[in-house]
């Protein structure tokens, strides 16, 4: 047995396997070793191996998911070996044979499709990438095989991490050998990323001549796409899931989000990695789990299209005009299954008729909406594009009807799952072993009544099949030799007979059970093709009802909070726009009110003419929050949803950046203001015209003079050179005195007031610069010690009094020469050096032109050092 372990251990490269004995899972060696301290279960041992105990440990077969469960979070890899051949198949090939086992299926974060191991209500994403041959372009594959979704994209090895945290990937596979930098990216056969392979599989897979029909798709995406295919081959043992058609997404078809600033607008989960508390979990209506699904992704990636924003907005504004509309869909919607999943475990060999049975009771429902939905007078477009969707489907759901039972179970072991009627010779079989069981009832009361034993019962277990059990003491009368019983086991305080009467009623059950086992099998397999014929229909089908959840949820949400329609507008040479009234921070203003607190709103008006706001005031007087909820309502607008405020008027952002807080990111050496410095270098490097960005406190990280002259830098950068639209927040009021030479820039403030030494926080935006800071009364709200506070003050008279005496630290920026006069002198400075240096075609030099060249470099670096 051993021997057949390591061989098959051999094969689970670095996974856990569970190897199957009987009704457990056994892990042996370091895996068992590793898998105790993660179950928290006994380590046990078993026999010897090099002179050695062999740690062991197992879990039981039925209740095995909830340990792969917990295996899986927590970061392992699992093998599985089941056993291949009943112990009869085994004896009859000879001897004392081993019965066969055999790895099938590897189960890993990214090939999840069970219902409990999996979150309803999160994409369960397996993303491959590659590059292809010199280019230095990566291609993205990202699958999640419980529903099919499948897309595709080439894109920049700088854009990787801001795509990456818009999938939050359960798991990364890559090459052998691969230089792609992504976080626990799993190596796979790197032969598996060949591009022309791919396009094989591919077209294999989708049963097509050419990929034309799906796009244009790089050399890089092929081979990305190859190694997901061939990744999910191999966890599958050569099963594949059900996958559409690759969806060819470009970076520009949604704003840039990075990683940093998803984390800093918490957009669909908090900092810590919970959904509570953040814009997902504050706007959150659905009553479906691929609608919440569908949110997520719609908030994770904001659409740059107003051709797919506009439908989806007339989409929820039907349903929030009509409220009696928007609650009868959403109870209808509250009762569906998961087709999507249930497809997806169908597809991929792990079905069962509970799953056949929600797709009856989906694709079912899915027609009555059609109906009633298409009775609508001037629909909006997306909901015409929808529901043809919907439709479509009676026959396979009047086949699974007749076919199903009205709660079909999990299990097809004992059967019962196929209905009366649907099958005569099923239903005859049926009668035939209930009849079997009847006699052996009355068997039982036979021989009660016989032997005088009330206590006598007829019993069945899957060793010894129907069998007379009494109790010990009552057993003596049955061990007679003509007592017409013969005695098969002892046990303690009981005592098991046969008899042949029993026997043969025991096989007629036995034979007609087993053979309407095998017709209900027959049956679930024909039921099963006939859901795979429709499988792209049904997948469609899934996406349209979780779109229609997606916009009644969203309706739902604005009707709740009086959120209004964004109102978007071309481009029309003016510059980028935005203007909201009334603005309101979503997840701000939830907890105000759970506390009975009103939320104060507040405008934002952001034109060519006046594109950067610099914001100063108190700590706590909201100017984070300010930021922040202006970027949210971006987010929310281009995502296709009704936003918080009065109203709002819009140019697309194409870029979002958020700068707003930051923390130490030790496993990489960075300390807090690395990592600021980090984040403001991406912003300035990459924003656009028709960018947004919030910076928050820029520069606080380091000494007063270099974080002043770092925000000041920074200020006249996006004001000259990337020329977008910002806000930017700072306690360095120094920086106002850029409103004097810069045009585009102005000056507004959270107000607040002292009264009678308490500070009145009013969290409302007003024009102009803040008139101090009010750090000293912030530090009495939170309680410094009265002493500290006394001496800070004094600290403060004594700053203050020399402030006025020198100017402060600002002194002598008033003759600051502009920034762009110093960014065109740093251009337009020649360095001879570098010109020379490109001057030289290395590989046509004689060894005595590269001697005269490194000379001629000597001097040149002579002079520069001279100036």
């Amino acid at each position: 047995m051993m021997a057949q372990y390591l061989t098959l251990k051999a094969q689970a490269e670095g996974s856990l396997l569970f190897y199957r004995m009987g009704d457990f899972f056994e892990l042996f060696f370091d895996d068992a070793k590793a898998a105790a301290a993660t179950l928290d279960i006994a380590l046990t041992s078993r026999g010897e191996h090099g002179g050695q105990p062999i740690p062991m440990c197992g879990v039981p077969v039925h209740s095995a998911e909830g340990y792969l469960a917990r295996l899986i979070k927590a970061g392992h890899r699992v093998a599985i070996a089941e056993q291949t051949e009943t112990p009869a198949q085994a004896k009859a090939r000879g001897g004392k044979t081993l019965v066969a086992r055999d790895i099938v299926r590897y189960v890993t974060a990214g090939t999840l499709t069970e219902e409990t191991l999996l979150d309803s209500r999160r994409d369960n994403m397996l993303v491959a990438l590659a590059h292809a041959g010199g280019e230095g372009e990566i291609g993205l594959a990202a699958a999640d095989i419980s529903t099919g979704r499948f897309e595709t994209m080439t894109l920049r090895a700088i854009d990787l991490p801001a795509e990456l945290a818009r999938l939050r990937p359960s798991e990364i596979v890559v090459a052998e050998g691969s230089a792609i930098d992504a976080a626990d990216a799993h190596p796979f056969d790197r032969a598996a990323f060949s591009s022309s392979r791919a396009e094989t599989a591919l077209k294999r897979l989708f049963a097509v001549a050419t990929l034309d029909g799906f796009g244009q798709f790089s050399r890089a995406e092929l081979s990305a796409m190859g190694g997901l295919i061939a990744y999910l081959d191999h966890a599958g043992k050569g099963t594949l899931p059900f996958l559409a058609p690759p969806l060819r997404k470009t970076s520009g078809g949604h704003v840039a989000i990075d990683a940093a600033t998803r984390e800093s607008l918490e957009i669909v989960a908090t900092m810590a990695g919970a959904r509570a508390g953040s814009l997902l979990g504050a706007i959150d209506r659905t009553v479906t789990g691929a609608g919440a699904r569908l949110l997520a992704q719609d908030l994770s990636a904001p659409l740059m299209d107003l051709s797919i924003i506009e439908p989806r907005l007339g989409l929820v504004q039907l349903f929030h005009d009509d409220a009696t509309l928007r609650d009868q869909l959403r109870a209808a919607l509250r009762a569906l299954p998961d087709i999507g999943r249930a497809l997806g475990r169908v597809a991929i060999g792990r079905g069962s008729p509970r799953d056949l049975g929600q797709l009856r009771d989906g694709l079912g429902e899915a027609r009555l909406l059609r109906e009633r939905l298409g009775r609508l007078p001037d629909p909006p477009l997306l909901l015409s594009r929808l529901l043809p969707a919907l439709d479509g489907h009676g026959a396979l759901v009047d086949a699974l009807s007749r076919a199903l039972v009205p709660a079909p179970p999990t299990e097809t072991a004992s059967g019962g799952y196929i209905a009366d009627g649907y099958d005569p010779a099923l239903d005859e079989l049926r009668r035939m072993a209930g009849d079997g069981r009847r006699a052996i009832a009355a068997l039982e009361a036979k021989y009660r009544a016989q032997t005088g034993i009330s206590s006598l019962k007829i019993r069945h277990n899957g060793v010894l099949g129907y069998h007379v059990e009494v109790p010990a003491r009552a057993a003596d009368p049955l061990m007679q030799p003509d007592s017409g019983f013969t005695h098969r086991q002892t046990l303690a305080g009981v005592v098991r007979f046969n008899s042949i009467d029993l026997h043969e009623e025991a096989g007629r059950v036995s034979q007609a059970g087993g053979h309407a086992l095998v017709a209900e099998a027959a049956h679930l397999e024909d039921l099963i093709g006939a859901v795979l014929d429709r499988k792209a229909d049904i997948a469609r089908a899934a996406e349209a009802l979780a779109r229609l959840d997606v916009a009644a949820a969203l309706a739902e949400r604005a009707a709740e909070g009086g959120w209004q329609r964004p109102d978007f507008v071309a481009d029309d040479g003016s510059g980028p726009c935005l203007a909201i009234t009334g603005g309101r921070h979503p997840v701000v203003e939830d907890a105000l009110r759970r506390d009975g607190q009103p939320f104060v709103a507040n405008d934002c008006t952001l034109v060519a003419d006046d594109r950067l706001w610099l914001v100063t005031g108190p700590n706590m007087g909201g100017k984070s929050t300010f930021l922040r909820q202006n970027a949210l309502i971006v987010i929310l607008a281009q995502a296709g949803g009704y936003v918080p405020a009065q109203s709002a008027r819009m140019t697309l952002v194409d870029r979002l950046f958020s700068r707003v807080g930051a923390s130490d990111n030790l496993a990489r050496g960075r300390s807090t203001f690395m990592v600021e410095m980090v984040e403001t270098a991406a912003i300035l490097s990459q924003a656009t015209e028709r960018s947004f960005v919030i910076l928050d406190e820029v520069g606080r990280g380091t000494s007063t003079y270099d974080g002043l002259a770092l925000a000041w830098a920074v200020v006249e950068a996006v004001h000259e050179v990337n020329r977008c639209r910002c806000l930017f927040a700072t306690h360095y009021h120094e920086l106002t005195r850029l409103a004097e030479t810069l045009s585009a820039l102005s000056l507004h403030h959270v107000r607040a007031r002292e009264w009678k030494g308490d500070l009145i926080l009013l969290h409302e935006l007003s024009e102009g610069p803040a008139d101090r800071s009010y750090g000293l009364a912030v530090a009495r709200l939170a309680g410094l010690p009265a002493a500290v506070l006394k001496r800070a003050k004094d600290v403060l008279a004594r700053l203050e009094a020399g402030k006025a005496k020198t100017g402060g630290i600002a002194a002598g920026l008033d003759d600051l020469p502009l920034f762009a006069a110093i960014a065109a002198q740093e251009e337009d400075k020649p360095d001879p050096l570098r010109e020379a240096l490109d001057g030289i075609d290395a590989d046509a030099l004689s060894p005595r032109e590269a001697l005269d060249h490194i000379y001629r470099l000597k001097q040149l670096v002579a002079a520069r050092d001279h100036d």
